[in-house]
């Protein structure tokens, strides 16, 4: 009787957390569709700004911190911002993050750097605070609906960072760690140098397959020439704020779809979980209760017989 009970109650218990599952679901299946388009949207004028960057740094001879941080010391300071979630139940969202900038900042001390960590996100902030790890500055309470305000925000804290002589505590290099969205079903780490920026040439072999139409598209796309007033540094100076504050404002919007993607397929697969665990229970609760009906009986049966033998 009290296996029955038992099973009665992880039943009933069960059910009530594969509700809870399923409304969490809904609710990211609600949010997915807004979260995937203004990431998208945000992207082109992101891609815009830092081709941009891009085609000076491969075109013009500029000496700007954009590009390299010129100090009279080596200034070994690294600033790593580690984008994860205010809330849970998202599956390995945060943990895939924190796994990633773990790895980031372990080669970053091999490399004999010093790594100066930024912290976006209520989970990542417990994780590093329970671990005793130094923290230079924490943003929480915007991962779901990242707007420009907390973009703008993070981007100052950093680009002062990033301007600041090394001999003030400044630092040399900036890392951003934030999951991308690609699908509904991938979502992906990624460790991204904003600053200084760098520029990957790509080199097309002519004898390969399919170089021609690469060195034509290539053609196509000759950077075009820049004229700059009153000067290049004070143009850059200007645009510099707005390159940080565009990259991170992206890497917050596609952290956030790809953190209510990840919450989706999560609950998902939890509310599946517990329907076949119910299942499972019930078969059992089943079995048990039929095995006690057939007791019950058996010791009927058997209690009849003994009145009919000793009447005999």
């Amino acid at each position: 009787m009290a296996s029955q009970l038992a099973y009665k109650s992880r039943i009933a218990s069960t059910k009530s957390l594969a509700k809870i599952f399923n409304a969490q679901e809904m609710i990211a299946s609600s949010h997915i569709a807004k979260a995937r388009d203004v990431a998208m949207e945000a992207k082109p004028y992101s891609d815009a700004i830092s081709d941009a960057l891009a085609a000076l740094v491969a075109h013009a001879k500029l000496d700007h911190p954009i590009f390299k941080k010129h100090e009279n010391k080596p200034n070994h300071h690294v600033a790593v911002l580690a984008l994860t979630s205010d809330r849970g139940m998202a599956g390995p969202y945060t943990s895939s993050v924190l796994r990633e900038t773990e790895t980031l900042l372990t080669r970053l001390d091999g490399e004999g750097k010093i790594p100066e960590l930024y912290v976006y996100g209520r989970r990542g902030i417990t994780y590093y605070k329970y671990r005793n790890r130094d923290i230079k500055a924490t943003w929480e309470g915007h991962t779901d609906e990242p707007g420009v305000e907390i973009a703008e925000e993070i981007s100052k804290t950093l680009l002062d960072a990033y301007m600041k002589p090394g001999e003030q505590g400044g630092v040399s290099e900036l890392y951003i760690v934030y999951t991308e969205f690609i699908n509904m079903v991938s979502q992906k780490v990624r460790i991204l140098r904003m600053l200084p920026v760098q520029v990957v040439t790509k080199e097309i072999d002519p004898n390969a397959e399919g170089a021609q139409e690469e060195i034509e598209k290539a053609r196509d796309l000759t950077a075009p020439l820049y004229s700059f007033e009153p000067s290049a540094e004070e143009v850059l100076d200007k645009i510099l704020p707005k390159y940080v504050q565009s990259r991170i404002h992206e890497c917050l919007l596609t952290a956030a779809a790809s953190e209510t993607a990840s919450r989706q397929n999560a609950m998902h697969t939890a509310t599946d979980n517990a329907n076949s665990l119910i299942d499972d229970l019930t078969r059992k609760y089943n079995a048990t209760r039929q095995a006690s009906i057939t007791q019950e009986l058996t010791e009927i049966i058997a209690s009849a017989d003994a009145l009919n033998t000793s009447e005999e």
